[in-house]
């Protein structure tokens, strides 16, 4: 049933205002002083061996910039300053000397954060270095579409319970995304997440950056596999639920990683697994040899701890299938074989 036939408009939204709201507005999920941590488990979190693995991508591209007097290390999303925190303390003295560090969130600044990170609520206007979004554009807000049974194409209006209604039809530049990256064809119930808010973001934050490289790592899907039911899911205290928009959990969905690689179009752009850029990183979850075990225990049980997690930040099926939009600005493909 749509609101049309049903004359029922009041206290409807759609999807993207409904989750701004909740996400980010006041008392809104990602404004709460815990964070997130406690809801869902990021690679970040994982283990430090992902800090590890950005901290030497952010190294390569500090080779190839000619190790300039000030590089500029950028988090999105910055949550609790895991990341930002976690790189810092990987790098070589040297560059972690030149290095400036930013965590962009719009939460307040924990209070025992490194002094050396810079708090900012959007990234800065200027960059030359890497700007690093893990899990950020999946909670860009963005509209829901779906297939009424006369196989039209409407946003779907949620109210602050959950409850959902089919609204007007999609129309414009959202339904000009539809044809171009998203096709739901005539099917009644088929749904799309519209990702024209995060082409637009990440275009955005793009041209911000002068030289260096911008990396987007989220749950992803592309044109030759797009879900036929959508991906709109909610997350409260680890656990997957029913989306929300109250403020009481994590609003999330896939991102359409190839339109944004496409909104932001630069040469040498490269869609790749996270298991293809963390073992181009170094990180292979490899066991180590047998023969550690006998010659020096200790370091052997810390070896295999380690293979342990690099095995978990690379499996597929898990955090491994993760895609990585890797875009350079004016530097060569840093991640090449």
């Amino acid at each position: 049933m749509t609101a049309e036939a049903t004359g029922e408009w009041h206290g409807w939204r759609g999807w993207r205002a409904a989750t701004e709201t909740a996400l980010y507005g006041p008392g809104g999920f990602y404004r709460r002083p815990e964070g997130p941590v406690g809801h869902f488990r990021t690679s970040v979190h994982a283990s430090p061996l992902f800090a590890g693995a950005v901290a030497r991508l952010l190294c390569r591209v500090d080779e190839v910039l000619g190790r300039p007097a000030s590089l500029d290390f950028v988090d999105m999303a910055a949550g609790r300053g895991e990341l930002v925190t976690g790189v810092l303390a990987a790098l070589p003295a040297d560059v972690a000397a030149r290095t400036r560090a930013y965590a962009v969130e719009i939460a307040d600044r924990p209070a025992p954060l490194d002094h050396r990170i810079e708090w900012l609520p959007e990234p800065p206007r200027r960059i030359t270095g890497v700007l690093f979004a893990n899990e950020w554009l999946d909670n860009v807000p963005l509209e829901v579409a779906e297939v009424d049974p006369a196989g039209v194409a409407r946003l779907v209006l949620v109210r602050r319970d959950g409850t959902e209604l089919l609204g007007e039809p999609v129309a414009g530049a959202e339904a000009d995304w539809l044809a171009r990256w998203w096709p739901l064809g005539g099917a009644a119930g088929a749904r799309a997440e519209i990702g024209l808010p995060r082409d637009e973001a990440w275009a955005a934050v793009v041209g911000a950056l002068d030289r260096g490289l911008a990396v987007a790592v989220d749950y992803a899907h592309t044109a030759r596999a797009r879900p036929p039911f959508g991906t709109l899911t909610g997350f409260r205290q680890g656990r997957e639920t029913a989306p929300v928009p109250d403020g009481s959990c994590d609003i999330t969905a896939h991102v359409a990683l190839d339109a944004c690689a496409a909104a932001g179009s630069l040469p040498g752009t490269r869609l790749l697994s996270q298991r293809e850029a963390l073992r181009a990183l170094g990180l292979t979850g490899a066991r180590p040899s047998l023969q550690l075990a006998s010659t020096r225990p200790a370091e052997y049980v810390r070896a295999l701890a380690a293979a342990g997690e690099a095995a978990e930040l690379t499996a597929m099926g898990g955090l491994g299938d993760f895609g990585w939009l890797v875009q350079p600005v004016g530097i060569p493909d840093v991640l090449a074989d």
